[in-house]
């Protein structure tokens, strides 16, 4: 942003889908950025390592010496570093839950010793599992329905994470903030989520997208509905965030747009012109019906809600048939 100051920013989860957008940005708005990672599922080849105002530190978010000599000298924290993807929620709770609240205690004692000026926090639309409103505003309560579904690993440290942060910081003279992103999407975003198994599914039944009638199956009725919100709509939404986000406030990341995963695959099979089919199948047990955020708080701030939704998911299918057609 124009006549923004210029800062030192940690960046956790650096190397992943929406850290390393991140990161981007925040290098071409001239800041100097540390992106910390392990790589679990990042990619540190995502951005030009040689980049003379970007450092990369390889270290276990985990390990609380490296983050407070990372941080060092820093103003800003962003801690996006968490296992994400259904598959680990499922599979592996526990080092879900490890890496979350083990990693939220570390960068918040590093912010606090180290003096930072601004701690943010990435948070999710998890935490409100099946909300009582539609859209939801960011005074939604957040809920675990099942301490023994191993899904809600993944939201039941997001909201651990948000209580420490903003009880840890509450008395301090750091702003923390707290952010929760709506079903994010766009090029390299993973494999573990609805677009990109819905991408690979028509891949293997269209016998490498050659036969332009197929079936599929999916989870659940495909009445489902999410608001899908294009990586560069949510970065801009950061940046405003950055810039003029209150201590102590939450705020929405997403889109108002609702649309079902029948019109998703609808919206897929016009790009591809491949007609698709679907067979209806059981919803893993803990899954969200619908989901779509209420955004009148980030507009306040002054963002401009605009949505990239049509040019995104065109970006987001090309990039995924080309993947598949070269792996």
């Amino acid at each position: 942003m124009q006549g923004e100051i210029k800062r030192k920013i940690f960046i956790t989860g650096g190397n992943g889908f929406l850290g390393s957008s991140l990161v981007k940005k925040m290098l071409i708005n001239g800041h100097k950025v540390i992106s910390y990672d392990n790589n679990f599922r990042g990619d540190v080849d995502k951005f030009n390592n040689s980049h003379k105002n970007l450092e990369i530190i390889f270290g276990d978010i985990r390990d609380k010496n490296s983050i407070v000599n990372g941080m060092k000298g820093c103003d800003t924290v962003f801690h996006l570093a968490f296992i994400n993807g259904t598959k680990y929620f499922y599979e592996n709770p526990s080092l879900v839950l490890d890496v979350g609240v083990k990693g939220s205690i570390n960068t918040l004692e590093a912010a606090i010793e180290n003096k930072v000026k601004s701690y943010i926090l990435a948070s999710s639309s998890e935490i409100y599992c099946e909300p009582s409103i539609i859209p939801t505003s960011e005074n939604e309560r957040a809920i675990i329905p099942d301490l023994k579904n191993p899904r809600f690993s993944y939201s039941g440290g997001k909201i651990i994470s948000e209580l420490l942060t903003l009880n840890l910081l509450r008395n301090t003279k750091v702003r923390e903030i707290v952010f929760r992103p709506h079903n994010i999407f766009g090029p390299e975003m993973g494999f573990e989520h609805v677009i990109p198994e819905l991408m690979k599914k028509i891949f293997l039944s269209s016998n490498r997208w050659t036969n332009k009638k197929i079936e599929i199956s999916i989870q659940g009725t495909g009445e489902e509905t999410r608001a899908f919100c294009y990586i560069d709509d949510a970065i801009e939404q950061l940046m405003v965030i950055d810039q003029k986000g209150l201590k102590s406030e939450i705020y929405n990341v997403g889109m108002e747009n609702e649309i079902s995963i029948k019109e998703l695959i609808n919206e897929i099979s016009k790009i591809l012109n491949i007609k698709i089919l679907f067979n209806k199948g059981n919803s893993r047990l803990g899954a969200t019906t619908r989901r779509c955020p209420q955004m009148s708080k980030i507009k306040k701030l002054g963002f401009n809600l605009s949505n990239s939704f049509e040019n995104g998911l065109k970006n987001t299918v090309h990039w995924y048939k080309n993947y598949y057609t070269n792996h």
